[in-house]
């Protein structure tokens, strides 16, 4: 904040650095304390050129016809839209348009952004882990999943509504949290030397002012929300989703966003806070978000996912026994589980087979809440980007839920407005090289003026599971809101009794990520299979789960080969047609079918319950897996039910399995431990082809099917989970039988 103050002072920032460039302003801020979190902040330059992206009109983007997700109708797109992006530059002291950018999705714009981005390094090159030469930095917008998940939005923004705004930096100054030492970095000679100049700080802290008072009112009654849990809660019971994140807004009027955003820094810094404000465009947006939804740093991703929340306590020992709890809650580590599982995943579509790693497990405490928190290393793909990692893991699984694509048209359903920025994100990235970090816009106020004036809306939310409670879930949400509702005026810090807490990190022993040595295979989509004529891989059938990837990075570390092959999307009806199917068959000669997991019923999943009666009838001669909803298609054209289970639905828990060692349970240890994540079951009604060879130890319910004669076994716990001791070694005992001939 001294170094803001020092360069608005000498008219190298703000409205009196117009000679510079825009008085646009951006802030990437690492508060808290100096950790593997917490190593730099940096305070942009003024900008001579960025790029707006806006909502398209409603005749190239109409809003979806009303549909309920929850109950199954998932309304999925069969065409493209064009992302168009505005770039301006800064002259004569205003923004001119000067080029329109036309993408498919997220990745394709940065990748286009190259054109307006020299590939030279700084003159005065940054001394911390920046990049090198000018980058990319800014805001988006949730809203964004309009182009990273293949749906439709029932309650999109309005026409031309803001969905992100980006500055390209061409220099500014970087503070190094080790010693904390300031350094100037840039192209502009004039602007680097003055900047220098005013550097020196005398150690006195910048004044805060109080807020003033303001009213609020909130988007989402806590009725509203009870309800909203108690139907996502329903739509678990019903095998449609795992886990969904759903939130509501507090909103009022503010003083200047800014000082609500100095006041953060105070109240409640965090690893990952950033401020940036629009000036011609009336926006602002105010972060201490404590989540970093990604960062990459040559050939290594990273994500590290918060699920799991806890109170801070009134002193060491209070918040110590809170912490404790959560970490030993099963309903804590199962959604956080779930979530690991689900970003694994997410990586996997950019990342080298085998690669993915749980490389640290931690509770980070902040001042209100503590959280549990992984980080997930991958290596990155030759081919592939930072720009591609984005596009594969926005918006983050924290704030969306499991499975992926159905949870943010369930999210739409019932939050019933759109997100904006809140849960979107903010970072940087070198469209050149890919180097990039992005936060997740938790704790997040958005601002925007109206008539003069600063209006501002507050989120916050949580994940809903089968074992939320909604009144728990209401009071969460509150919590999480807190800091930002008394920074902005709308609360008395005497009228919360949260407890504050000392900032800090307390490692965790991460589970083991399961790999095997050796050779790893290559995960191909269907097209990348025809283009490169590519036959006798194992070819899997995905049915919108959000650990498909995650099954087929298994198989690959087995050393196979893998086409994708999409179950549940418009281009899938194709293969309907048992002649279509019959030569698509033919053509890829994959030397085992999987028939994976997803949500809803079998029945939802129409290609996989063909395939699945065409093994039963003997038709296929390679060996078939089917993993939860697989393992449960093939028990229904079997002749078996699929009912809702007895005991209630289970997502994330490890259990015990017992099995009788045939099929791919031979020579596997006699007490297993798999992941569940159902919500419905095969039970016994009857004669059937297909025999149980595995239950549940502690319910008996059905784990596990195979066909006396055929190669033909099912499996209803999730092998390639990170819960899933022995989950690798069932995928290669699979892979290593033989197709009939």
């Amino acid at each position: 904040m001294a170094i803001v103050e020092a360069l608005e002072a000498n008219q190298l920032s703000g409205d009196g650095a117009f000679r510079f460039g825009a008085p646009d302003r951006l802030l990437l801020v690492s508060g808290g304390p100096v950790s593997h979190l917490a190593t730099w902040s940096l305070v942009a330059a003024p900008a001579i050129k960025r790029v707006v992206i806006r909502q398209p009109s409603r005749h190239h983007m109409p809003a979806a016809e009303p549909h309920e997700p929850l109950t199954g109708d998932l309304r999925l797109m069969d065409n493209e839209t064009i992302l168009q992006a505005e770039v301006e530059e800064w002259k004569h002291g205003s923004w001119y348009h000067s080029v329109t950018l036309r993408a498919t999705d997220l990745g394709d714009l940065f990748f286009k952004l190259q054109a307006e981005t020299p590939d030279i390094p700084f003159v005065c090159a940054p001394s911390v882990g920046l990049p090198g030469g000018p980058f990319w930095s800014g805001a988006l917008a949730y809203d964004l999943v309009q182009w990273t998940q293949p749906i439709r939005l029932q309650h999109p923004p309005d026409e031309g509504n803001l969905l992100a705004v980006l500055w390209r930096i061409d220099g500014g100054i970087a503070v190094d949290h080790e010693n904390d030492t300031p350094h100037v970095f840039g192209n502009n000679l004039d602007w680097c030397a003055a900047a220098e100049k005013v550097l020196a700080w005398d150690g006195q802290p910048v004044s805060v002012t109080s807020p003033q008072p303001h009213r609020e009112v909130v988007t989402h009654t806590d009725e509203t929300h009870e309800d909203n849990v108690e139907a996502v809660r329903q739509g678990i019971v019903n095998g449609q989703v795992y886990q969904v994140n759903v939130g509501k807004h507090w909103q009022g009027e503010i003083d200047h966003p800014y000082t609500v955003y100095q006041r953060l820094m105070r109240s409640n810094p965090a690893p990952f806070s950033a401020y940036t404000h629009a000036h011609d465009l009336g926006f602002a947006l105010a972060s201490s978000s404590p989540e970093s939804l990604l960062m990459v740093n040559g050939t290594t991703l990273q994500t590290s996912p918060i699920k799991g929340t806890c109170p801070q306590g009134t002193d060491i020992e209070e918040a110590s026994r809170y912490r404790e709890q959560m970490i030993s809650d099963q309903k804590e580590r199962a959604e956080h589980r779930m979530l690991v599982d689900l970003m694994r995943n997410d990586l996997t579509t950019v990342a080298r087979s085998g690669s993915v790693n749980v490389g640290r497990f931690d509770v980070e405490a902040y001042a209100n809440v503590q959280h549990l928190v992984s980080h997930i290393t991958a290596t990155i793909k030759p081919e592939t980007s930072g720009a591609d990692a984005v596009q594969a893991i926005f918006p983050g699984g924290s704030i969306t839920g499991c499975p992926r694509t159905m949870v943010c048209a369930v999210i739409d359903q019932l939050e019933e407005m759109p997100r904006s920025f809140w849960t979107g994100s903010i970072g940087y990235i070198d469209v050149h090289s890919g180097q990039s970090a992005w936060n997740i816009l938790i704790r997040t106020l958005e601002a925007h003026t109206v008539g003069g004036k600063w209006h501002a809306s507050v989120g916050a939310g949580g994940g809903i599971t089968i074992a939320s409670q909604p009144k728990k879930e209401v009071e969460e949400a509150a919590w999480k809101g807190v800091a930002l509702r008394i920074a902005a005026g709308w609360m008395r810090e005497e009228h919360t009794t949260l407890p504050s807490g000392t900032l800090g990190i307390h490692p965790l022993d991460p589970p083991k990520t399961p790999q095997m040595e050796g050779r790893c295979g290559h995960i191909r989509t269907l097209k990348e299979a025809f283009d490169q004529d590519v036959k006798g891989s194992v070819l899997f059938i995905d049915n919108l789960d959000s650990f498909s990837l995650n099954i087929a990075d298994a198989v690959a570390q087995t050393g196979r080969d893998i086409t994708l092959l999409e179950g549940r999307s418009p281009q899938s009806e194709r293969w309907f047609d048992p002649v279509a199917l019959h030569d698509l068959l033919e053509q890829l000669a994959p030397s085992h079918l999987i028939l994976g997991p997803g949500p809803g019923r079998p029945e939802d999943a129409s290609l996989t319950m063909a395939l699945a009666h065409h093994a039963l009838a003997g038709q296929l001669t390679m060996p078939v897996l089917g993993v939860c909803l697989g393992h449960q298609a093939l028990a229904l054209a079997d002749g078996r039910h699929v009912k809702t289970s007895p005991f209630g639905p289970i997502h994330g828990v490890p259990v015990g399995i017992e099995h009788d060692g045939s099929g791919v349970f031979s020579s596997q240890p006699s007490k297993l431990k798999m992941t569940r994540y159902n919500s419905l079951v095969a039970v016994e009604n009857g004669q059937h082809q297909l025999t149980v060879n595995a239950v549940e130890a502690d319910s008996g319910l059905i784990m596990g099917v195979r066909h006396p004669t055929l190669n033909i076994h099912g499996v209803q716990f999730h092998p390639e989970s990170i819960g899933s001791r022995d989950g690798q070694q069932l995928i290669a005992q699979f892979l290593s039988t033989q197709a009939d001939g």
